[in-house]
């Protein structure tokens, strides 16, 4: 008998693509949603509101669900709270590359929800991976009417497929607990720069770009690579081919 599996953040851009691989291969699977609808469980991780009757009996809780900011926290307290009441599900967390090192909040926020999900005492994994492409591609959309656009000088990102992430996390399911496991990067490392001009040449756009050095704590250890896993190199899918829909 296959397990059941609920998402969290199901209806996002990972959790999507990762309940759309889940449901192909036939698995038992349910998103967890503050709205109704079908193959979704009513709960909020925020207000904890329906949490307990969403969380029973799942064997599998893949926590994909993010505020991106330091609510995070908060919704996986909730969530281990909940889930171990409900008995020993296994947590499977994603989470970013480089966030021990990092200084963001947002990534402070991370790094304190994986402190939570490995002391929970639940079986768990945590997944960490690098940048995707939607999220590198974004900064550059942002700038699409400015005659001059800003590329970060001297760094890099290693940008990867959300399905590439998706299909990693759906092995990661069905398996056993397996704690940290080996980060996961896209297939190139490219400077910020050369991304950005992918993303306008692949646009029709001519746009000149201007390279900035911020100075601080933050953009220092994006320049030392902080972000980046160039030997977990696995991911299959280059920039271009998502910018032209894959």
């Amino acid at each position: 008998m296959g397990k059941s599996i609920l998402v969290t953040g199901g209806t996002g851009t990972l959790g999507s693509a990762l309940v759309r691989r889940l449901r192909e291969d036939d698995e038992d699977v349910e998103v967890l949603s503050r709205r109704p609808g079908t193959g979704r469980v009513v709960g909020d991780l925020r207000t904890r509101q329906g949490l307990a009757d969403a969380v029973s009996g799942a064997d599998v809780i893949v926590h994909c669900a993010t505020t991106n900011s330091g609510h995070d926290v908060q919704a996986t307290r909730n969530l281990v709270e909940f889930a171990r009441r409900s008995g020993r599900p296994h947590v499977v967390y994603i989470s970013i590359v480089g966030i021990e090192r990092i200084p963001l909040f947002y990534y402070r926020a991370k790094l304190e929800s994986e402190r939570l999900i490995s002391e929970s005492g639940l079986p768990w994994t945590i997944l960490r991976t690098t940048q995707f492409h939607d999220l590198v591609a974004k900064f550059s959309a942002v700038q699409r009417r400015s005659p001059v656009v800003a590329a970060l000088f001297g760094v890099r990102f290693q940008p990867i497929s959300v399905r590439d992430v998706a299909e990693r996390l759906a092995e990661l399911a069905r398996c056993d607990a397996a704690g940290r496991v080996a980060d996961l990067g896209g297939p190139q490392v490219r400077s910020h720069e050369d991304l950005t001009r992918a993303y306008f040449q692949a646009n029709g756009l001519r746009r000149r770009v201007l390279r900035l050095r911020p100075p601080g704590s933050l953009f220092r250890e994006l320049r030392s690579g902080a972000n980046l896993v160039a030997d977990r190199a696995v991911g299959r899918e280059t920039f271009e081919e998502f910018l032209s829909g894959g």
